[in-house]
């Protein structure tokens, strides 16, 4: 009884730490259409934290991306042009520590800015279970 509640409690702290790094983001354009755009953490590569963005715009448009760290200097900043476009970004923990990250996300035709802010955070959880055998 007492591990399935150790392992409850393991569970809620892995929702929370990854929903830290999660948000989403919806917006109406002016013509009705829905035009979704979505920042979200997706897990590790090698230890460093990959993030994914998805424009989902109902028509062509051309996005300027920008990643800022939180002294308002430029990571990376980029310009794509399409209508579903999905692209994968990479942070260097190292390089950022636990600096807050800040991603601009500008549409040219419509003028829309969406603002994300990755904060990360880490969290330590040790278990030790004892279970009677015999």
């Amino acid at each position: 009884m007492k591990t399935l509640k150790n392992y409850g409690i393991m569970a809620i702290a892995l929702v929370a730490f990854t929903l830290a790094f999660s948000t989403a983001t919806l917006a109406n354009d002016e013509g009705g259409k829905n035009n979704v755009t979505e920042l979200k953490f997706i897990g590790n590569l090698e230890n460093q934290p990959v993030f994914q963005l998805s424009l989902n715009g109902a028509e062509e448009d051309e996005y300027s991306i920008t990643f800022r760290d939180e002294y308002g200097n430029i990571l990376y900043a980029d310009k794509v042009k399409g209508d579903n476009i999905t692209k994968k970004f990479l942070l260097k923990a190292e390089e950022i520590g636990d600096a807050t990250v800040n991603v601009v996300v500008r549409a040219k035709k419509t003028g829309k800015v969406e603002v994300y802010s990755i904060n990360r955070s880490h969290s330590y959880v040790e278990e030790t279970v004892v279970a009677k055998v015999k």
